[in-house]
């Protein structure tokens, strides 16, 4: 008997662009014109048909998954993960193809999915529970650790309609969690919450896949789908680019970032912000000024970022931010001018900003970092993955020696001593 427990078989879904006759003004409004001008407004209606366009969110994507696998789904945005799922959860119905399931299903997607807004907490958890099939009898049973795991028991018999995002999260990713499907669903919605009840739902959906339950989960966090999956895909344009281990996939992933690391920053078409200023190029100076193409922890670095003016004199108030992340995309640190200058920077015509980073605290490794320019709440200039930093193996402890690299990114001064009890 196979252990397949989700098949997904040649899934397509389209969706229509562009204007759809009533849902661009409103159903009263489309009748009280065509009330008064039915030809006009006949007309109108066959131009909207005329222009509406096909779009693709998935096209025939066919893959399985097994029992007690934990599969992470990354990607863009737009490349049809959170369709997917949809579809998995049954939310929406697909254009052509076909899904299998041997199990409960139980999904984690947008805020308010799932949930009756005029209930309250606790009869959305019997509603949730009753909806996957589950006996009043273990509800109940569960119904304790469910609400001390949300942490809103003030709140238990307020209408959820009246819960925060983060409030709302909460009790969702309790419901599904504890109420022991075989198949759970997760989408980027636990990003909603604050970081230490993320750190609590990733703990308890790896205490799920322990349990041997199967989880789909979609999260643009390439360290939880490294830590959590045993199995990683790559959405591209609707469409499953790869299957494989999640290190491969995640590589495959972040390729892409490498790649646009590797071009010059004046090359890049891939930015945003208004374009009176833009950066022109990104140089990385030793603690000589001069460019290397890599750097010892513990050295001195300084960045250099080239930049032009175009259309103003001068940019005030301007912010400059570089951000620093590691293998898998995670934020490691960021340097902000705003921070370390006592007054906001003015910029004229073209020149050169330097951030100078004493005694770089990174351990051996490849690194990227993002670089963006602020004039006040405006976006001036945003490239992501600007460039790449290479990192090798330096003193930075005076000794000789480094930890493992398996400890951590980062290299942090301290000493150690040793003090003999009293009386010995």
């Amino acid at each position: 008997m196979t252990d397949t427990v989700i098949g997904v078989e040649n899934l397509s879904k389209r969706y229509m662009l562009g204007n759809q006759g009533y849902g661009d003004d409103g159903l009263r409004h489309a009748i009280e014109s065509a009330l008064r001008a039915p030809l006009r407004w006949r007309a109108r209606r066959e131009s909207r048909r005329r222009t509406r366009e096909e779009f693709w969110a998935l096209k025939n994507v066919s893959f399985g998954v097994r029992h007690g696998e934990a599969v992470g789904i990354v990607g863009r945005n737009g490349a049809g993960k959170s369709t997917l799922l949809k579809l998995l959860s049954r939310i929406t119905e697909p254009t052509s193809g076909c899904i299998r399931y041997r199990g409960r299903v139980a999904s984690l997607l947008e805020v308010g999915t799932g949930f009756h807004p005029e209930l309250t907490g606790r009869e959305n958890i019997f509603l949730n529970a009753a909806i996957l099939g589950m006996k009043r009898s273990d509800i109940k049973r569960r119904f304790d650790e469910i609400v001390a795991f949300s942490e809103i028991d003030t709140f238990l018999d307020t209408p959820v309609k009246r819960y925060s995002s983060g409030m709302y999260v909460r009790l969702a990713f309790g419901v599904a969690a504890h109420l022991e499907p075989d198949i759970l669903l997760v989408d980027e919605v636990l990003a909603v919450g604050d970081v230490a009840f993320q750190q609590k739902c990733l703990g308890k959906m790896g205490s799920v896949v322990q349990e041997g339950r199967t989880v789909l989960f979609v999260s643009h966090n390439m360290a939880a789908i490294a830590a959590l999956c045993t199995r990683g895909l790559l959405m591209e344009r609707g469409r499953v680019k790869l299957s494989d281990s999640p290190k491969a996939v995640i590589g495959e992933y972040l390729s892409v970032s490498r790649a646009n690391a590797a071009r010059s920053v004046a090359e890049r078409t891939d930015r945003s912000g208004n374009g009176r200023m833009r950066f022109t190029s990104v140089t990385i100076l030793n603690d000589r000024r001069e460019p290397v193409e890599s750097v010892c922890s513990g050295e001195d670095v300084s960045l250099a970022l080239d930049y032009e003016i175009s259309g103003v004199a001068s940019i005030e108030n301007v912010n400059v931010q570089i951000k620093f992340s590691g293998l898998y995309g995670e934020p490691l640190f960021a340097c902000l001018s705003r921070a370390s200058l006592r007054e906001s920077l003015s910029l004229t015509h073209g020149g050169r900003l330097h951030c100078n980073i004493s005694k770089l605290p990174l351990a051996p490794g490849n690194y990227t970092f993002t670089i963006w320019c602020m004039a006040g709440e405006t976006v001036e200039d945003y490239v992501t993955d600007a460039g790449k930093l290479s990192v090798v193996e330096g003193d930075f402890f005076g000794t000789g020696k480094l930890p493992p690299k398996t400890l951590g990114d980062f290299l942090v001064s301290h000493k150690w001593s040793l003090e003999a009890a009293s009386g010995r």
